[in-house]
């Protein structure tokens, strides 16, 4: 493994899990912890934009430009995680609502597939 590949593990890792455990204590009400799930949230959010840097520069790459095909790049990935997340509310939480709620999951996950051509894009 390589060294950039380790630290990106490791930081992708460690993030994730405070953003995902922020997440929870911020949006399960039974645990009464908004406020310090707002916090574990943002340090885990920090952590992986600390991810994505520290990893552009071990690759000799630039920074990140924030352009307009950027941005709206990251907002079309916005909206496809957030049909997913609804799509799972759907299924999970609210009742009676478990096909279009397995449909509008689909729609999501295939918006996110959509997302690989769009970055990457397309070659023969």
């Amino acid at each position: 493994m390589k060294r950039k590949d380790l630290v990106t593990l490791m930081l992708g890792t460690v993030g994730g899990i405070l953003f995902a455990m922020g997440m929870c204590m911020g949006l399960v009400a039974e645990w009464n912890a908004f406020l310090p799930g707002v916090i574990v949230g943002a340090i885990g959010l920090a952590v992986l934009l600390v991810m994505v840097v520290v990893r552009r520069r071990m690759e000799g790459k630039p920074p990140v430009r924030l352009n307009g095909k950027n941005i709206a790049r990251i907002a079309y990935g916005i909206v496809s995680a957030l049909t997913l997340g609804v799509g799972m509310c759907m299924t999970m939480v609210w009742d009676s609502l478990m096909i279009p709620g397995i449909l509008v999951g689909i729609v999501g996950v295939v918006m996110l597939l959509g997302l690989i051509p769009m970055i990457k894009g397309i070659q023969a």
